[in-house]
Protein backbone atom coordinates (compact mmCIF):
# COMPACT_ATOMS: atom_id res chain seq x y z
CA UNK A 1 0.00 0.00 0.00
CA UNK A 2 1.17 3.45 -1.27
CA UNK A 3 2.75 5.19 2.22
CA UNK A 4 0.41 7.93 1.30
CA UNK A 5 -2.60 5.54 1.49
CA UNK A 6 -1.00 4.19 4.68
CA UNK A 7 -0.88 7.69 6.19
CA UNK A 8 -4.45 8.43 5.58
CA UNK A 9 -5.92 4.82 6.60
CA UNK A 10 -4.06 5.55 9.94
CA UNK A 11 -5.62 9.38 10.53
CA UNK A 12 -8.89 8.19 9.67
CA UNK A 13 -7.96 5.35 12.84
CA UNK A 14 -6.31 7.84 14.87
CA UNK A 15 -9.42 10.50 14.18
CA UNK A 16 -12.13 7.87 14.72
CA UNK A 17 -11.17 6.98 17.75
CA UNK A 18 -10.17 10.95 18.88
CA UNK A 19 -13.52 11.31 17.98
CA UNK A 20 -15.17 8.56 20.42
CA UNK A 21 -12.77 10.34 23.12
CA UNK A 22 -13.43 14.06 22.65
CA UNK A 23 -17.26 12.65 22.30
CA UNK A 24 -17.92 13.22 25.56
CA UNK A 25 -15.50 15.90 26.12
CA UNK A 26 -15.98 19.86 27.24
CA UNK A 27 -15.61 20.92 24.00
CA UNK A 28 -17.88 17.79 22.58
CA UNK A 29 -20.20 17.32 25.28
CA UNK A 30 -23.44 14.87 25.29
CA UNK A 31 -26.29 17.08 23.82
CA UNK A 32 -29.67 16.51 25.74
CA UNK A 33 -32.70 18.38 25.34
CA UNK A 34 -35.45 18.53 27.61
CA UNK A 35 -38.65 19.48 26.05
CA UNK A 36 -40.96 20.96 28.92
CA UNK A 37 -43.88 21.80 26.18
CA UNK A 38 -44.15 17.88 25.41
CA UNK A 39 -45.91 15.95 28.57
CA UNK A 40 -45.52 12.15 28.45
CA UNK A 41 -47.59 11.59 31.64
CA UNK A 42 -47.74 12.12 35.72
CA UNK A 43 -45.07 11.78 37.88
CA UNK A 44 -46.35 9.01 39.57
CA UNK A 45 -44.71 8.22 43.10
CA UNK A 46 -43.72 4.92 41.80
CA UNK A 47 -40.34 5.02 44.16
CA UNK A 48 -42.99 5.91 47.69
CA UNK A 49 -42.76 2.05 48.33
CA UNK A 50 -40.23 0.15 50.94
CA UNK A 51 -39.81 -3.37 51.82
CA UNK A 52 -37.62 -6.02 53.66
CA UNK A 53 -37.48 -9.14 55.01
CA UNK A 54 -36.98 -8.61 59.37
CA UNK A 55 -40.10 -7.06 60.37
CA UNK A 56 -39.12 -6.45 64.15
CA UNK A 57 -36.26 -4.22 62.95
CA UNK A 58 -39.19 -1.78 62.50
CA UNK A 59 -39.73 -0.36 66.25
CA UNK A 60 -35.60 -0.83 66.42
CA UNK A 61 -33.40 2.23 67.45
CA UNK A 62 -32.03 2.65 63.83
CA UNK A 63 -35.10 0.91 61.75
CA UNK A 64 -37.07 4.15 63.49
CA UNK A 65 -34.83 6.28 61.98
CA UNK A 66 -34.96 4.96 59.11
CA UNK A 67 -38.40 4.82 58.80
CA UNK A 68 -38.59 8.90 59.67
CA UNK A 69 -35.95 9.85 57.30
CA UNK A 70 -37.99 7.85 54.54
CA UNK A 71 -41.24 9.43 55.37
CA UNK A 72 -39.67 12.71 55.64
CA UNK A 73 -38.23 12.88 51.81
CA UNK A 74 -41.83 11.80 50.20
CA UNK A 75 -44.39 14.50 49.45
CA UNK A 76 -46.49 10.93 50.05
CA UNK A 77 -47.40 9.10 52.29
CA UNK A 78 -45.11 5.64 51.88
CA UNK A 79 -45.88 2.24 51.65
CA UNK A 80 -44.08 -0.26 53.46
CA UNK A 81 -44.18 -4.27 52.95
CA UNK A 82 -42.66 -6.44 55.42
CA UNK A 83 -42.53 -10.21 55.47
CA UNK A 84 -43.48 -12.63 58.36
CA UNK A 85 -45.97 -10.52 59.72
CA UNK A 86 -47.76 -13.58 60.65
CA UNK A 87 -44.60 -15.74 61.83
CA UNK A 88 -44.56 -17.74 65.21
CA UNK A 89 -41.97 -16.82 67.83
CA UNK A 90 -39.54 -19.10 68.51
CA UNK A 91 -35.95 -17.63 69.72
CA UNK A 92 -34.92 -14.13 69.57
CA UNK A 93 -37.36 -12.33 67.44
CA UNK A 94 -35.11 -10.14 64.73
CA UNK A 95 -32.78 -12.02 62.91
CA UNK A 96 -31.80 -11.50 59.32
CA UNK A 97 -34.58 -12.92 57.09
CA UNK A 98 -36.55 -13.54 59.81
CA UNK A 99 -38.84 -11.67 62.15
CA UNK A 100 -42.40 -13.34 63.97
CA UNK A 101 -45.23 -11.81 65.72
CA UNK A 102 -46.32 -14.25 67.55
CA UNK A 103 -50.51 -13.38 66.56
CA UNK A 104 -51.56 -16.82 66.59
CA UNK A 105 -51.09 -19.83 68.38
CA UNK A 106 -53.75 -22.28 69.94
CA UNK A 107 -55.20 -23.29 73.68
CA UNK A 108 -54.87 -27.05 74.53
CA UNK A 109 -58.58 -27.56 72.92
CA UNK A 110 -57.51 -26.36 69.91
CA UNK A 111 -59.33 -22.98 69.93
CA UNK A 112 -57.32 -19.58 68.27
CA UNK A 113 -55.65 -17.30 70.70
CA UNK A 114 -54.82 -14.21 68.95
CA UNK A 115 -52.11 -11.89 70.38
CA UNK A 116 -51.83 -8.17 68.53
CA UNK A 117 -49.26 -6.76 70.54
CA UNK A 118 -45.88 -6.82 68.08
CA UNK A 119 -47.59 -6.49 64.80
CA UNK A 120 -49.43 -3.64 66.40
CA UNK A 121 -46.38 -2.03 67.39
CA UNK A 122 -45.17 -2.49 64.02
CA UNK A 123 -47.75 -0.68 62.19
CA UNK A 124 -48.22 2.21 64.99
CA UNK A 125 -44.27 2.79 64.09
CA UNK A 126 -45.32 3.63 60.40
CA UNK A 127 -48.82 5.32 61.12
CA UNK A 128 -46.82 7.69 63.65
CA UNK A 129 -44.54 8.74 60.82
CA UNK A 130 -47.26 9.12 57.87
CA UNK A 131 -46.64 5.82 56.61
CA UNK A 132 -49.14 3.20 55.35
CA UNK A 133 -48.64 -0.53 55.99
CA UNK A 134 -48.60 -2.60 52.47
CA UNK A 135 -49.88 -5.29 54.35
CA UNK A 136 -48.54 -8.84 53.60
CA UNK A 137 -50.78 -11.73 54.49
CA UNK A 138 -48.14 -14.41 55.42
CA UNK A 139 -46.79 -16.21 56.63
CA UNK A 140 -47.83 -19.19 58.16
CA UNK A 141 -48.71 -19.76 62.24
CA UNK A 142 -46.95 -22.39 63.59
CA UNK A 143 -50.18 -24.30 64.99
CA UNK A 144 -51.71 -24.02 61.61
CA UNK A 145 -48.79 -25.76 59.57
CA UNK A 146 -49.55 -28.74 57.72
CA UNK A 147 -45.61 -29.20 58.25
CA UNK A 148 -45.10 -27.98 61.39
CA UNK A 149 -41.36 -29.05 62.63
CA UNK A 150 -38.70 -27.79 61.85
CA UNK A 151 -40.16 -24.42 61.71
CA UNK A 152 -37.30 -21.66 62.53
CA UNK A 153 -34.47 -21.28 60.36
CA UNK A 154 -31.35 -19.68 60.75
CA UNK A 155 -29.69 -17.76 58.53
CA UNK A 156 -25.67 -17.83 57.61
CA UNK A 157 -23.68 -17.31 54.65
CA UNK A 158 -23.27 -20.28 52.20
CA UNK A 159 -26.83 -21.67 53.54
CA UNK A 160 -28.66 -23.15 50.48
CA UNK A 161 -32.21 -21.22 50.24
CA UNK A 162 -34.15 -24.34 50.43
CA UNK A 163 -32.35 -25.07 53.92
CA UNK A 164 -34.39 -21.70 54.75
CA UNK A 165 -38.01 -23.05 54.30
CA UNK A 166 -39.31 -24.61 57.10
CA UNK A 167 -42.70 -24.54 58.51
CA UNK A 168 -43.59 -20.79 58.00
CA UNK A 169 -43.64 -21.68 54.57
CA UNK A 170 -46.42 -24.58 54.12
CA UNK A 171 -49.69 -24.38 53.74
CA UNK A 172 -52.43 -24.31 56.28
CA UNK A 173 -53.46 -27.32 57.77
CA UNK A 174 -57.39 -25.73 58.22
CA UNK A 175 -57.79 -23.07 55.47
CA UNK A 176 -61.13 -21.68 57.62
CA UNK A 177 -58.74 -21.38 60.33
CA UNK A 178 -56.69 -19.46 58.32
CA UNK A 179 -58.71 -17.38 57.06
CA UNK A 180 -60.68 -16.26 60.28
CA UNK A 181 -57.06 -15.21 61.29
CA UNK A 182 -56.96 -12.87 58.31
CA UNK A 183 -60.51 -11.75 58.93
CA UNK A 184 -60.12 -10.64 62.59
CA UNK A 185 -56.56 -9.14 61.66
CA UNK A 186 -58.62 -6.78 59.08
CA UNK A 187 -61.80 -6.57 61.92
CA UNK A 188 -58.84 -5.38 64.75
CA UNK A 189 -57.09 -2.88 62.09
CA UNK A 190 -60.29 -1.23 61.69
CA UNK A 191 -61.20 -1.24 65.49
CA UNK A 192 -58.01 0.25 66.05
CA UNK A 193 -56.86 2.56 63.04
CA UNK A 194 -60.85 3.19 61.95
CA UNK A 195 -62.38 1.82 58.85
CA UNK A 196 -61.11 5.37 56.77
CA UNK A 197 -57.11 4.42 57.19
CA UNK A 198 -57.65 0.90 56.61
CA UNK A 199 -59.50 1.45 53.32
CA UNK A 200 -56.34 3.20 52.28
CA UNK A 201 -54.00 0.42 52.97
CA UNK A 202 -53.40 -2.67 50.17
CA UNK A 203 -53.42 -6.45 51.70
CA UNK A 204 -51.80 -8.87 49.75
CA UNK A 205 -51.62 -13.08 50.25
CA UNK A 206 -47.87 -14.30 50.66
CA UNK A 207 -44.52 -13.56 48.67
CA UNK A 208 -43.18 -15.55 45.91
CA UNK A 209 -45.88 -18.83 45.84
CA UNK A 210 -44.04 -19.69 42.48
CA UNK A 211 -40.56 -20.71 44.52
CA UNK A 212 -39.47 -22.21 48.13
CA UNK A 213 -41.80 -19.36 49.82
CA UNK A 214 -44.58 -21.97 49.41
CA UNK A 215 -44.09 -25.23 49.94
CA UNK A 216 -47.29 -26.31 48.11
CA UNK A 217 -48.85 -26.42 44.45
CA UNK A 218 -49.95 -23.60 42.46
CA UNK A 219 -53.37 -24.46 43.05
CA UNK A 220 -52.95 -24.64 46.77
CA UNK A 221 -51.67 -21.20 46.56
CA UNK A 222 -55.08 -19.81 44.52
CA UNK A 223 -56.78 -21.78 47.31
CA UNK A 224 -54.85 -20.19 49.64
CA UNK A 225 -55.51 -16.39 47.80
CA UNK A 226 -59.06 -17.80 47.65
CA UNK A 227 -60.01 -17.90 51.22
CA UNK A 228 -57.91 -14.81 52.49
CA UNK A 229 -59.42 -12.52 49.83
CA UNK A 230 -62.76 -13.31 50.88
CA UNK A 231 -61.82 -12.78 54.51
CA UNK A 232 -60.48 -9.64 53.87
CA UNK A 233 -63.53 -8.32 51.87
CA UNK A 234 -66.08 -9.62 54.82
CA UNK A 235 -64.48 -7.49 57.09
CA UNK A 236 -64.17 -4.92 54.98
CA UNK A 237 -65.90 -4.87 51.73
CA UNK A 238 -63.94 -1.53 50.06
CA UNK A 239 -60.43 -2.92 51.27
CA UNK A 240 -57.63 -3.38 48.29
CA UNK A 241 -56.71 -6.87 47.54
CA UNK A 242 -54.04 -8.44 45.59
CA UNK A 243 -51.45 -10.94 44.46
CA UNK A 244 -49.98 -13.10 43.06
CA UNK A 245 -46.43 -11.46 44.46
CA UNK A 246 -44.36 -14.09 41.88
CA UNK A 247 -40.97 -13.87 40.90
CA UNK A 248 -39.52 -11.84 37.57
CA UNK A 249 -41.91 -12.78 35.20
CA UNK A 250 -38.62 -12.61 32.68
CA UNK A 251 -38.26 -16.49 33.93
CA UNK A 252 -40.74 -18.26 31.88
CA UNK A 253 -42.18 -20.28 34.86
CA UNK A 254 -42.82 -17.41 36.62
CA UNK A 255 -44.88 -16.15 33.69
CA UNK A 256 -46.38 -19.53 33.80
CA UNK A 257 -47.31 -18.99 37.57
CA UNK A 258 -48.76 -15.10 36.39
CA UNK A 259 -50.90 -16.03 33.67
CA UNK A 260 -52.26 -19.25 35.68
CA UNK A 261 -53.38 -16.69 38.22
CA UNK A 262 -54.86 -14.21 36.11
CA UNK A 263 -57.05 -16.79 34.17
CA UNK A 264 -57.96 -18.02 37.95
CA UNK A 265 -58.80 -14.29 38.85
CA UNK A 266 -60.37 -14.23 35.56
CA UNK A 267 -62.79 -17.14 35.11
CA UNK A 268 -61.78 -20.02 38.12
CA UNK A 269 -64.22 -21.40 40.28
CA UNK A 270 -63.69 -19.98 43.57
CA UNK A 271 -62.35 -22.07 46.71
CA UNK A 272 -63.95 -19.95 49.27
CA UNK A 273 -67.22 -18.77 47.34
CA UNK A 274 -68.02 -20.83 44.97
CA UNK A 275 -68.57 -18.59 42.37
CA UNK A 276 -66.79 -17.37 39.25
CA UNK A 277 -63.43 -15.74 39.42
CA UNK A 278 -61.87 -13.67 42.35
CA UNK A 279 -61.22 -10.03 43.45
CA UNK A 280 -58.23 -8.60 42.16
CA UNK A 281 -57.93 -5.15 43.26
CA UNK A 282 -53.94 -4.66 41.90
CA UNK A 283 -51.39 -7.03 40.45
CA UNK A 284 -47.55 -8.18 41.80
CA UNK A 285 -44.65 -9.60 40.64
CA UNK A 286 -41.14 -8.92 41.18
CA UNK A 287 -37.93 -8.29 38.73
CA UNK A 288 -33.69 -8.23 39.63
CA UNK A 289 -30.88 -7.87 38.03
CA UNK A 290 -28.01 -10.39 38.24
CA UNK A 291 -24.56 -9.01 38.84
CA UNK A 292 -21.47 -10.76 38.89
CA UNK A 293 -17.69 -10.61 39.11
CA UNK A 294 -15.89 -10.02 36.28
CA UNK A 295 -12.12 -10.28 36.34
CA UNK A 296 -12.45 -9.17 40.01
CA UNK A 297 -14.65 -6.61 38.79
CA UNK A 298 -18.45 -5.63 39.62
CA UNK A 299 -20.25 -5.99 36.53
CA UNK A 300 -24.28 -5.49 37.30
CA UNK A 301 -27.22 -6.95 34.96
CA UNK A 302 -30.14 -4.23 34.62
CA UNK A 303 -31.09 -5.68 31.49
CA UNK A 304 -32.54 -8.62 33.44
CA UNK A 305 -34.90 -6.60 36.10
CA UNK A 306 -35.67 -4.61 33.10
CA UNK A 307 -36.61 -7.49 31.37
CA UNK A 308 -38.98 -8.89 34.37
CA UNK A 309 -40.98 -5.38 34.22
CA UNK A 310 -41.35 -5.70 30.63
CA UNK A 311 -42.65 -9.65 30.07
CA UNK A 312 -45.09 -8.46 33.45
CA UNK A 313 -46.13 -5.37 31.92
CA UNK A 314 -46.46 -7.60 28.72
CA UNK A 315 -48.71 -10.32 29.85
CA UNK A 316 -50.86 -8.12 32.75
CA UNK A 317 -51.81 -5.76 29.06
CA UNK A 318 -52.61 -8.99 27.52
CA UNK A 319 -55.84 -9.23 29.49
CA UNK A 320 -58.14 -6.61 28.81
CA UNK A 321 -60.51 -7.19 32.13
CA UNK A 322 -57.00 -6.24 33.77
CA UNK A 323 -54.80 -4.11 32.06
CA UNK A 324 -56.42 -1.13 33.39
CA UNK A 325 -55.56 -2.25 37.31
CA UNK A 326 -52.91 -0.84 39.28
CA UNK A 327 -49.75 -2.85 38.93
CA UNK A 328 -46.57 -2.81 42.38
CA UNK A 329 -43.58 -4.41 41.52
CA UNK A 330 -43.29 -6.10 44.83
CA UNK A 331 -39.79 -5.76 44.89
CA UNK A 332 -37.61 -4.44 42.26
CA UNK A 333 -33.91 -4.19 43.10
CA UNK A 334 -30.44 -4.85 41.19
CA UNK A 335 -30.25 -8.76 42.72
CA UNK A 336 -32.19 -10.60 44.98
CA UNK A 337 -30.93 -10.96 48.68
CA UNK A 338 -31.04 -8.01 50.47
CA UNK A 339 -29.19 -9.88 53.93
CA UNK A 340 -26.48 -11.05 51.55
CA UNK A 341 -23.42 -8.98 52.16
CA UNK A 342 -20.34 -7.98 50.34
CA UNK A 343 -18.04 -10.04 52.52
CA UNK A 344 -19.97 -13.21 51.43
CA UNK A 345 -21.13 -12.32 48.68
CA UNK A 346 -18.05 -10.21 46.41
CA UNK A 347 -20.82 -9.09 43.76
CA UNK A 348 -22.84 -7.11 46.19
CA UNK A 349 -19.56 -5.06 46.51
CA UNK A 350 -21.97 -2.41 44.39
CA UNK A 351 -24.01 -1.28 47.18
CA UNK A 352 -22.11 0.93 49.63
CA UNK A 353 -21.28 3.98 46.69
CA UNK A 354 -22.40 5.41 44.13
CA UNK A 355 -22.99 2.33 41.75
CA UNK A 356 -26.38 1.54 43.26
CA UNK A 357 -27.36 5.58 43.22
CA UNK A 358 -26.54 5.90 39.45
CA UNK A 359 -28.44 2.38 39.24
CA UNK A 360 -31.24 3.15 40.88
CA UNK A 361 -31.78 6.49 38.95
CA UNK A 362 -31.55 4.71 35.25
CA UNK A 363 -33.90 2.01 36.62
CA UNK A 364 -36.73 3.51 37.84
CA UNK A 365 -36.68 6.09 34.93
CA UNK A 366 -37.11 3.06 32.33
CA UNK A 367 -40.11 1.81 34.56
CA UNK A 368 -41.65 4.58 33.61
CA UNK A 369 -40.69 4.35 29.76
CA UNK A 370 -41.78 0.48 29.53
CA UNK A 371 -45.48 1.29 31.24
CA UNK A 372 -46.01 4.11 28.54
CA UNK A 373 -44.98 1.24 26.53
CA UNK A 374 -47.64 -0.78 27.49
CA UNK A 375 -50.35 1.34 28.39
CA UNK A 376 -50.32 -0.38 31.75
CA UNK A 377 -50.85 1.14 35.55
CA UNK A 378 -47.79 0.97 37.52
CA UNK A 379 -48.85 2.26 41.01
CA UNK A 380 -45.62 1.03 42.57
CA UNK A 381 -41.65 -0.42 42.37
CA UNK A 382 -41.14 -1.45 45.86
CA UNK A 383 -37.66 -1.20 46.70
CA UNK A 384 -36.27 -4.22 49.08
CA UNK A 385 -33.82 -2.74 51.14
CA UNK A 386 -34.30 -1.32 54.70
CA UNK A 387 -31.67 -1.24 57.07
CA UNK A 388 -29.98 -4.52 59.55
CA UNK A 389 -29.52 -3.51 63.29
CA UNK A 390 -26.62 -3.81 64.68
CA UNK A 391 -24.65 -4.92 62.01
CA UNK A 392 -20.77 -3.82 61.03
CA UNK A 393 -20.63 -0.44 59.47
CA UNK A 394 -20.63 -0.56 55.21
CA UNK A 395 -20.90 -4.62 55.51
CA UNK A 396 -22.21 -4.36 51.69
CA UNK A 397 -26.14 -5.13 52.77
CA UNK A 398 -28.51 -3.89 50.64
CA UNK A 399 -29.91 -1.20 52.82
CA UNK A 400 -30.65 2.64 53.06
CA UNK A 401 -28.64 2.86 55.87
CA UNK A 402 -25.88 1.69 58.02
CA UNK A 403 -25.81 2.15 61.89
CA UNK A 404 -28.02 5.36 61.63
CA UNK A 405 -26.00 6.62 58.65
CA UNK A 406 -27.69 7.22 55.05
CA UNK A 407 -25.62 5.58 52.20
CA UNK A 408 -25.55 7.58 49.03
CA UNK A 409 -28.67 6.03 47.18
CA UNK A 410 -31.16 6.83 49.68
CA UNK A 411 -30.46 10.39 48.26
CA UNK A 412 -31.62 9.62 44.89
CA UNK A 413 -35.01 9.28 46.79
CA UNK A 414 -34.40 12.65 47.78
CA UNK A 415 -34.30 13.80 44.30
CA UNK A 416 -37.06 11.48 43.44
CA UNK A 417 -39.16 13.68 46.23
CA UNK A 418 -38.52 16.78 44.83
CA UNK A 419 -39.70 15.81 41.46
CA UNK A 420 -43.39 17.05 40.80
CA UNK A 421 -45.96 17.21 38.19
CA UNK A 422 -45.37 15.31 34.68
CA UNK A 423 -43.01 14.18 33.26
CA UNK A 424 -41.95 15.62 29.86
CA UNK A 425 -39.80 14.73 26.95
CA UNK A 426 -36.14 14.02 27.07
CA UNK A 427 -34.28 13.07 23.61
CA UNK A 428 -30.92 14.03 22.23
CA UNK A 429 -27.25 11.85 22.20
CA UNK A 430 -28.67 9.33 23.97
CA UNK A 431 -26.69 5.73 23.76
CA UNK A 432 -29.28 3.72 25.71
CA UNK A 433 -32.85 2.78 26.10
CA UNK A 434 -35.02 0.30 27.92
CA UNK A 435 -34.66 -1.85 24.67
CA UNK A 436 -31.05 -1.72 24.27
CA UNK A 437 -30.39 -2.42 27.72
CA UNK A 438 -32.58 -5.48 28.09
CA UNK A 439 -30.69 -6.74 25.07
CA UNK A 440 -27.70 -6.23 25.96
CA UNK A 441 -26.98 -4.05 28.89
CA UNK A 442 -25.04 -0.70 29.28
CA UNK A 443 -21.54 -2.71 28.82
CA UNK A 444 -20.81 -0.46 25.70
CA UNK A 445 -17.70 2.11 25.47
CA UNK A 446 -20.44 5.07 26.50
CA UNK A 447 -21.73 5.02 29.66
CA UNK A 448 -25.47 5.66 29.82
CA UNK A 449 -25.80 9.30 30.00
CA UNK A 450 -29.86 10.21 29.95
CA UNK A 451 -31.91 12.66 32.37
CA UNK A 452 -36.23 12.27 33.80
CA UNK A 453 -37.49 15.39 33.97
CA UNK A 454 -40.66 16.74 35.34
CA UNK A 455 -42.81 19.73 35.21
CA UNK A 456 -45.45 21.34 37.93
CA UNK A 457 -46.74 25.13 38.15
CA UNK A 458 -43.89 26.47 39.96
CA UNK A 459 -41.11 24.07 39.48
CA UNK A 460 -38.94 21.79 37.33
CA UNK A 461 -36.75 19.41 37.37
CA UNK A 462 -34.17 17.28 35.83
CA UNK A 463 -32.13 14.30 37.22
CA UNK A 464 -29.08 13.18 35.20
CA UNK A 465 -26.87 10.07 35.69
CA UNK A 466 -24.06 8.33 34.49
CA UNK A 467 -24.47 4.71 34.57
CA UNK A 468 -22.47 2.00 33.45
CA UNK A 469 -22.91 -1.81 34.17
CA UNK A 470 -19.05 -1.77 35.03
CA UNK A 471 -17.90 -0.68 38.66
CA UNK A 472 -15.05 1.08 36.56
CA UNK A 473 -13.13 4.52 35.76
CA UNK A 474 -15.17 6.07 39.11
CA UNK A 475 -13.97 9.90 38.87
CA UNK A 476 -14.21 9.96 34.99
CA UNK A 477 -16.32 12.84 34.39
CA UNK A 478 -18.46 13.62 31.18
CA UNK A 479 -19.38 16.68 29.94
CA UNK A 480 -23.25 17.53 29.09
CA UNK A 481 -24.57 20.35 27.81
CA UNK A 482 -28.70 20.35 28.55
CA UNK A 483 -31.05 21.98 26.46
CA UNK A 484 -33.95 23.62 28.22
CA UNK A 485 -37.20 23.99 26.22
CA UNK A 486 -40.57 24.86 26.20
CA UNK A 487 -40.42 27.49 29.46
CA UNK A 488 -42.79 29.99 29.84
CA UNK A 489 -40.52 31.67 32.48
CA UNK A 490 -37.82 34.25 31.83
CA UNK A 491 -36.53 34.14 35.47
CA UNK A 492 -35.43 31.29 37.41
CA UNK A 493 -33.70 29.92 40.61
CA UNK A 494 -31.51 26.99 39.55
CA UNK A 495 -29.98 24.69 42.34
CA UNK A 496 -27.51 21.93 41.35
CA UNK A 497 -27.94 18.63 43.57
CA UNK A 498 -25.10 16.04 43.33
CA UNK A 499 -23.93 12.40 44.21
CA UNK A 500 -20.78 11.58 43.83
CA UNK A 501 -17.82 10.85 45.27
CA UNK A 502 -17.19 14.20 47.11
CA UNK A 503 -21.16 14.78 47.76
CA UNK A 504 -23.88 12.94 49.47
CA UNK A 505 -21.51 10.23 49.99
CA UNK A 506 -21.00 9.23 53.71
CA UNK A 507 -18.99 5.61 52.69
CA UNK A 508 -16.61 8.10 50.76
CA UNK A 509 -16.06 10.08 54.03
CA UNK A 510 -15.93 6.41 55.96
CA UNK A 511 -13.43 5.25 53.55
CA UNK A 512 -11.04 8.33 53.90
CA UNK A 513 -11.14 8.35 57.52
CA UNK A 514 -9.95 5.29 58.00
CA UNK A 515 -13.48 2.47 57.89
CA UNK A 516 -13.54 2.52 61.26
CA UNK A 517 -15.83 -0.12 62.84
CA UNK A 518 -15.95 1.75 66.24
CA UNK A 519 -16.44 5.33 65.41
CA UNK A 520 -16.14 8.30 67.48
CA UNK A 521 -19.28 10.49 68.27
CA UNK A 522 -17.49 13.16 66.37
CA UNK A 523 -17.33 11.02 63.58
CA UNK A 524 -20.67 9.43 63.30
CA UNK A 525 -21.94 13.00 63.42
CA UNK A 526 -19.76 13.45 60.36
CA UNK A 527 -20.77 10.41 58.39
CA UNK A 528 -24.52 11.11 58.98
CA UNK A 529 -24.10 15.10 57.52
CA UNK A 530 -22.00 13.43 54.77
CA UNK A 531 -25.25 11.17 54.09
CA UNK A 532 -27.38 13.77 53.56
CA UNK A 533 -28.00 15.28 50.06
CA UNK A 534 -25.95 18.40 49.25
CA UNK A 535 -25.65 21.32 46.61
CA UNK A 536 -23.13 20.81 44.34
CA UNK A 537 -22.59 25.36 45.09
CA UNK A 538 -24.93 28.00 46.00
CA UNK A 539 -28.15 28.14 44.15
CA UNK A 540 -28.47 30.98 41.35
CA UNK A 541 -30.76 33.00 39.14
CA UNK A 542 -31.12 32.53 35.56
CA UNK A 543 -32.35 33.55 32.48
CA UNK A 544 -34.14 31.87 29.60
CA UNK A 545 -34.05 33.37 25.65
CA UNK A 546 -37.65 32.55 23.80
CA UNK A 547 -38.02 29.92 26.34
CA UNK A 548 -34.69 28.29 26.08
CA UNK A 549 -31.62 27.86 28.28
CA UNK A 550 -28.36 25.72 27.69
CA UNK A 551 -27.12 24.22 31.12
CA UNK A 552 -23.88 23.02 31.41
CA UNK A 553 -22.33 20.73 34.25
CA UNK A 554 -20.38 17.77 33.94
CA UNK A 555 -20.86 14.56 35.67
CA UNK A 556 -19.08 11.82 37.24
CA UNK A 557 -19.02 8.48 36.20
CA UNK A 558 -21.92 6.64 38.43
CA UNK A 559 -22.77 10.21 39.80
CA UNK A 560 -26.36 11.44 39.83
CA UNK A 561 -27.81 15.15 39.74
CA UNK A 562 -30.39 16.74 39.85
CA UNK A 563 -30.97 20.42 38.38
CA UNK A 564 -34.14 22.25 40.34
CA UNK A 565 -35.79 25.44 38.30
CA UNK A 566 -38.40 27.04 41.21
CA UNK A 567 -40.01 30.13 39.76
Amino acid sequence: MPISKIFLLSLCILLFYLGKVSAQSADNPVEIEVDFASEKGPMKPIWAWWGYDEPNYTYMKDGKKLLGEISELSPVPVYVRAHSLLVTDEGPRAALKWGSTNVYTEDEQGKPVYNWTIIDQIFDTYLERGMKPFAQIGFMPKALSRKPEPYRHFWKPGIKYEEIYTGWAYPPKDYEKFAELVFQWVKHSIDRYGKEEVESWYWEVWNEPNIGYWQGTTEEYIKLYDYSVDAVKRALPTAKVGGPEGTGPGWDKAAEFLTTFLDHAKEGTNYATGKKGTPLDFITFHAKGSPKVVDGMVQMNMGAQLNDIEKGFEIVASYPEFKNLPIIIGESDPEGCAACSEADYPHNAYRNGTMYSSYTAASFARKFAIADEYGVNLLGAVTWGFEFENQAWFAGFRDMATNGVNKPVLNVFRMFGMMEGNRVEVSGDLAYDHSSIIESGVRGERTDVNALATKSDNSASIMLWNYHDDNSKIGDTTAVAVKLKGLDKEKMLLEHFTIDQKNSNSYSLWLKIGSPQNPTADQIAQLEEAGQLKLAGSPKWISTEKGEKILKLDIERQGVSLLRLTW
